[in-house]
């Protein structure tokens, strides 16, 4: 039986706001400095309410960008942003999905022997293999290219180690109901295991999304045409322009459009997302 200690739920709530304060406070800022002119910020103070000029700068942001950073668009980086984010996503499901399913379903030698040289490939990152990835990448033409910023990052031992995990859960007698009804190995993969795992698929969507969308070192290395720069790359760039200060207000613009696609995948997949967290369908 809980007790009921109204000042431990002050504490809580307490702690509870502070937390939400700390977090969305940040955000605050940068919007309120998007919609500020660029002189706002040479006085040294940081205004607190809306400027006049949101329209202005996201419009500017979006259509223009600015000339001396040495980037294009917004539009376009969101564009490259989101077609990499969504490749890298839907790639590691694909391949997790099916290097799990053989692992667990199909009898053949060594299979544990796979299933852990794909686990430690853990411990080697894209940071540590950067330059023999790079290499194979340039000798292959696929520089500048939406192969070339995807293709390396698709492999994932932490996806196919969720599905295995999952898989092992599925009763015998689901497989052998299955066979009875005869039902070959791919379409009991597609019509009884991909139904079960579509709340896994769901939250590891989102995990896997950020993840391609925050990516900085790998798009960095590969991409010199501004065509394929991504947004994460952009704000790099809109910061540290050469010879002028930065246009902070077009900055946090950038920074407010480059956050709307993340928090749409996590507002419009949260339900998805948290049952395949903590729950477990069968």
């Amino acid at each position: 039986m809980v007790e009921n200690r109204p000042w431990l739920s002050f504490l809580t709530h307490l702690v509870l706001i502070v937390g939400v304060v700390v977090v969305v406070f940040p955000v605050y800022l940068a919007f309120i400095a998007s919609t500020h002119g660029s002189g706002d910020f040479m006085r040294g103070l940081v205004p607190l309410l809306p400027g006049p000029h949101m329209l202005e700068n996201y419009g500017r942001m979006l259509t223009q960008g600015i000339s001396t950073a040495g980037a294009p668009p917004v539009s376009i980086m969101l564009m490259n942003s989101t077609i990499i984010a969504i490749v890298i996503a839907v790639g590691k499901i694909a391949i997790s999905l099916l290097s799990a399913y053989a692992i667990v379903f199909f009898k053949f030698p060594f299979r544990l022997l796979a299933f852990w040289i794909i686990f430690i490939t853990l411990m080697l990152p894209v940071e540590v293999r950067i330059i023999p990835t790079f290499a194979v990448v340039a000798n292959l033409g696929l520089l500048n290219s939406y192969v070339g910023l995807t293709l390396p990052l698709i492999a994932s031992a932490t996806a196919t180690f969720l599905f295995r995990q999952f898989f092992l859960t599925v009763p015998d007698e689901l497989m052998e109901a299955a066979r009875v009804d005869g039902a070959g190995p791919m379409k009991f993969f597609r019509d009884i295991l991909l139904p079960l795992s579509r709340t896994n698929i769901a939250a590891l969507f989102v995990i896997l999304f950020i993840y391609g969308w925050v990516q900085y070192l790998w798009p960095l290395l590969v991409t010199t045409d501004s065509r394929y720069y991504t947004v994460v790359m952009g704000i790099k760039r809109l910061a540290a322009t050469a010879d002028s200060e930065p246009l902070w207000n077009l900055v946090m613009a950038s920074v407010i459009l480059a956050m709307l696609p993340p928090v749409l995948v996590v507002i419009f997949m949260q339900r998805l997302f948290v049952k395949g967290l903590v729950d477990t369908e069968k």
